[in-house]
């Protein structure tokens, strides 16, 4: 199949990584991809996001190119891009919606003249915010099918979710509660999305297949330094460790706005021999060393942040369960749905004391350390192997094609 990825900005910057498996996989299997980011910005971060390039057709959100295409679009179909430009403003609830919307919509109107020019089978958004708004535009002048991914705050932003819940071939929800909250913003009976998780290569020939003997206990958080990710409380929870002369080094990989003020609590609790700052490490460096088991335990403290915003399913989690790596992480977003089963270690939010006895408990139980890193495995290979989860959604897209035809 031909299918057209609409992202925020990937492959650029490091906050859509998560989506390269399922691209890497597409193609894999053999189907043709054209990555189109809305708003390209950023550096290449990810080290695989270089070959993307080769498969992406990038503009500024607003180009000479863009208004011309769209002009062209209006001129030769005005009812189709004016109807399309009529419900995006009954639709849009707000006004700072309404703004977001009309500022993507030309390159909506652009992106249809790319979907017709490369005979594209099907158009795919990740993110049911904007980049979604620019696939109903595109989708619906160049008559080809659509869908979108909902993540997290893209459907608690609730961009003319029930709009577009119509107007989509389907819509795939990460998780449960991605699911039952786009079910609670589409107001129509009988409507249900696909839940299908975001998938991880597995990391099968692993190196090690034994606990590593490290004489201090080894801990990983490999995040951005953002609110929602809560390292503050994994640093308290490694000050309460320390103080009772418990041996621990925590490294801390990622880059963010919050790194200096986290690096400065580190300093004030004294921190400097027990806590590293990796900065951002290459992906397929981390992975390497999680399959030669430098750490014991992944952790990722997550919270809600202020603005609302959670986690879906982290991929960072995944990533090490398929390593074989045991992990501890909070009872927010979907990670629950992840770590069920005793896939892992769930805590209340924003408890350092929590964190810190389940850490403790992990690293003075060698034998429930390794049945939590069996059963972490296990579960990721079962739910979360982005093969299975390609195999489904070229499926459906199968489906809209069968359909149109």
């Amino acid at each position: 199949m031909r299918i057209v990825y609409v992202t925020s900005s990937l492959p650029y910057g490091p906050g859509e990584a998560f989506i390269i498996p399922e691209i890497e996989e597409l193609k894999r299997q053999g189907h043709e991809v054209l990555l189109v980011p809305m708003f390209p910005r950023g550096k290449l971060f990810h080290e695989k996001a270089v070959s993307m390039i080769d498969f992406t057709r990038s503009q500024p959100l607003i180009s000479w190119e863009i208004l011309k295409k769209a002009i062209c679009n209006v001129l030769s179909m005005p009812f189709k891009a004016l109807s399309t430009l009529t419900l995006i403003i009954k639709y849009s609830n707000r006004i700072d919606i309404l703004a977001k919307n009309l500022v993507v919509y030309p390159k909506g109107l652009w992106l249809a003249y790319v979907v017709r020019d490369w005979r594209a089978e099907h158009v795919h958004a990740h993110w049911a915010a904007t980049t979604a708004t620019m696939a109903l535009v595109a989708a619906g002048l160049s008559r080809v099918p659509w869908s979108f991914t909902a993540h997290r705050w893209d459907i608690a932003e609730n961009n003319l979710i029930a709009l577009k819940t119509r107007k989509a071939a389907f819509a795939r929800a990460i998780d449960s509660r991605g699911a039952q909250e786009l079910m609670s913003h589409a107001k129509f009976a009988d409507w249900t999305p696909h839940i299908i998780h975001m998938g991880v290569i597995l990391q099968i020939d692993r190196v090690h297949n034994c606990i590593p003997s490290h004489k201090i206990f080894r801990v990983i958080m490999a995040a951005n330094f953002v609110e929602k990710k809560g390292h503050i409380y994994l640093i308290e929870a490694v000050q309460l460790l320390c103080h009772s002369g418990f041996q621990i080094m925590l490294d801390l990989a990622g880059d963010g706005p919050l790194k200096s003020d986290i690096e400065s609590k580190v300093k004030n609790y004294r921190l400097e021999g027990n806590v590293n700052f990796l900065g951002a490490v290459p992906h397929s460096q981390l992975i390497s060393r999680m399959r030669d088991r430098e750490w014991d335990l992944m952790v990722l403290p997550s919270i809600e942040d202020s603005t609302g915003a959670r986690e879906g399913i982290p991929v960072s989690l995944m990533e090490a369960m398929s390593c074989e790596i045991p992990v501890i992480s909070t009872k927010t977003g979907g990670i629950p749905e992840l770590l069920e089963g005793d896939a892992g270690l769930l805590v209340p939010t924003k408890d350092p004391v929590a964190l810190a006895e389940a850490i403790e408990a992990l690293a003075t139980d060698p034998v429930l350390r390794e049945q939590l890193a069996k059963n972490g495995s296990k579960r990721v290979h079962e739910e979360f192997n982005v093969k299975t989860v390609v195999t489904k959604l070229v499926s459906l897209f199968s489906e809209c094609r069968k359909t149109k035809n």
